[in-house]
């Protein structure tokens, strides 16, 4: 399909039992037990491409496009959480050759607690980016002040990265993902995680603050908090370090 830097990466269809999901594809000549799966935040995929690239060398890795914002309508599933939630376990049920690295970024992140917390026999370690959203971010005005405070430390080149699949999405649908995010409690999943997990969130980063992701990370059996430069979107400009604690996870599964 493409090359990102000297990664080739392919793009896939896979019925997962359902609806064909896309994603991107690359490292596939590691072995399956190293196989890393990212879900991206609101269904954006441009600003994770750096992380896909770094997970290639070590790593048969994918990047999924749930709900499906990569391409116009019919999508793979609605663009609700519990929606994406259920495509996203079908897909790991069927495609990978076992129990992967799972990681996910925002809502992407939300996504992969519920699938290791519901299903540990399809996840070996997890990663949550970014995870959204705390307590007093679960009603719109509450958003506002982190948005402002966040957006404000994002890279210019973000919008770029994101903007073709927000268009594509809609406001409509957009709102909709965010709404159902926001109805999630991922503080009363995390206990049930019983594979390592890394929770990281960039130090600019007002819609993962700080309490939260050490909040998240204190209540599953091997988690890890951590805090990295940049804000929300860090993987975008920092995808290596990203890639980097994706790997970091894998080691403390015992699979690197």
């Amino acid at each position: 399909m493409k090359d990102l830097g000297r990664v080739h990466v392919d793009e896939r269809w896979d019925g997962a039992g359902g609806p064909r999901v896309r994603s991107l594809e690359t490292g596939r000549e590691n072995p399956d037990r190293r196989t890393v799966v990212v879900v991206p935040g609101l269904g954006a995929l441009g600003y994770l491409f750096d992380t896909l690239a770094g997970c290639g060398p070590w790593a048969r890795s994918f990047l999924l496009d749930v709900p499906g914002f990569g391409r116009r309508p019919p999508w793979s599933c609605a663009p609700e959480l519990p929606a994406v939630t259920k495509l996203v376990t079908r897909w790991l049920e069927s495609v990978p050759a076992g129990p992967v690295v799972l990681a996910g970024h925002s809502t992407g992140a939300q996504v992969a607690l519920r699938v290791a917390a519901e299903r540990p026999d399809l996840v070996r370690a997890l990663v949550l980016l970014g995870p959204t959203f705390p307590p007093s971010l679960r009603t719109g005005p509450g958003l506002l002040l982190p948005y402002v405070r966040t957006t404000g430390n994002e890279p210019a080149g973000l919008l770029r990265a994101t903007m073709p699949y927000y268009r594509r999405a809609g406001l409509k649908a957009l709102a909709r993902f965010v709404r159902t995010a926001q109805e999630d409690e991922p503080e009363k999943l995390a206990p049930a995680v019983s594979c390592p997990m890394v929770v990281a969130r960039g130090v600019h980063d007002a819609f993962s603050p700080q309490p939260w992701a050490d909040r998240l990370a204190a209540a599953a059996a091997d988690g890890r908090s951590v805090t990295v430069p940049g804000a929300h979107a860090f993987p975008y400009q920092h995808g290596g370090l990203t890639a980097a604690l994706i790997s970091g996870a894998a080691k403390r599964a015992g699979i690197l």
